[in-house]
């Protein structure tokens, strides 16, 4: 392990070296960790009847947010405890750190000296430094909103219909956790006290523009039939995470790399959990996921005993 030169936390990312099983292992368990704390601090301030439409407050919170109050009454000191070990797993970081002007209009308008523009879109702007490590600065929209999750609603067709939307800190969370499970390692350098959130991949080199990426993993990335769903972004693919069964989409060439190693991996996407609830209102589409998760390759159908025609 070693030490960022940008925010001097710990790393495990450097350039475009995919990083062992170990450390693999250790950047996983570190996003299980956070997204805990996350929920802890959640849980805690609802006893605390603090209630928050948007998750923003509760990410961005200080290690002496309620102050005195933990003095009050216990409920107080278990909040201060979880923002405090919410703290641990998403230090504040400063844009200065890595060379922008938190005072700007635009701070990310111009390379700095450390740090060149190699891409971005509509949710974060991404950035190599000499190293050729890729930091990428996710943009906060006016309300609390980051990142991009899916809406889910049944269409007058049957099909499950799902559309982009502004998502949470803990779906970006979650996100990126995705990303490092399915795609390029990916870390969570910190977050600025504006509420950008830096996050950390290995790099890898851009496909030519419409490149095939039918190459992607099929048994972690299983292609969901036409018939059961329609999506607003391209390539919406089933995904397993901690057995749970998850949307994922937008993997085109853009969202695509070819790393260090060879293989084909993807830095970016939109995703979101396809719960239980819902599927109990599709259970074709619900019986297929369960095949699928079996078998990559499942048919639509499930095949039909001889002896019961």
């Amino acid at each position: 392990m070693q030490k960022d030169p940008f925010t001097g936390g710990e790393t495990f990312l450097e350039g475009p070296r995919i990083p062992g099983g170990e450390a693999w292992s250790a950047i996983l368990d570190r996003h299980g960790q956070r997204l805990r704390a996350l929920d802890q601090v959640g849980a805690k301030a609802a006893q605390c009847a603090i209630g928050t439409d948007k998750d923003r407050a509760l990410v961005l919170a200080q290690g002496d947010e309620v102050g005195l109050l933990e003095l009050a009454e216990p409920r107080w000191a278990e909040l201060g405890d979880a923002i405090r070990a919410f703290r641990a797993t998403l230090p504040l970081v400063r844009l200065e750190d890595f060379g922008f002007d938190s005072e700007s209009d635009d701070p990310f308008e111009a390379n700095t000296a450390r740090l060149h523009r190699i891409g971005g879109g509509v949710e974060a702007l991404a950035f190599a430094d000499c190293d050729r490590s890729v930091y990428k600065f996710f943009l906060f929209r006016e309300g609390g909103d980051v990142g991009a999750t899916f809406h889910f609603e049944r269409g007058e067709d049957g099909l499950l219909q799902a559309t982009a939307i502004p998502g949470s800190y803990r779906r970006l969370f979650e996100k990126l956790r995705l990303t490092h499970v399915l795609g390029m390692p990916t870390e969570i350098a910190g977050i600025t006290p504006e509420g950008v959130l830096v996050a950390k991949q290995t790099y890898g080199r851009p496909l030519p523009e419409k490149a095939d990426v039918s190459g992607l993993d099929p048994a972690r990335l299983i292609p969901i039939p036409s018939r059961f769903l329609r999506a607003d972004r391209d390539h919406p693919r089933l995904a397993f995470l901690d057995d749970a069964p998850w949307l994922v989409a937008d993997t085109h060439d853009r969202n695509v790399v070819r790393a260090e190693d060879g293989s084909l991996r993807v830095i970016d996407l939109v995703a979101a959990p396809l719960d239980a609830p819902l599927l109990e209102k599709l259970p074709l589409f619900r019986d297929w996921i369960a095949r699928a998760r079996l078998d990559p390759h499942a048919e639509i159908l499930a095949p039909v005993n001889d002896d019961e025609l």
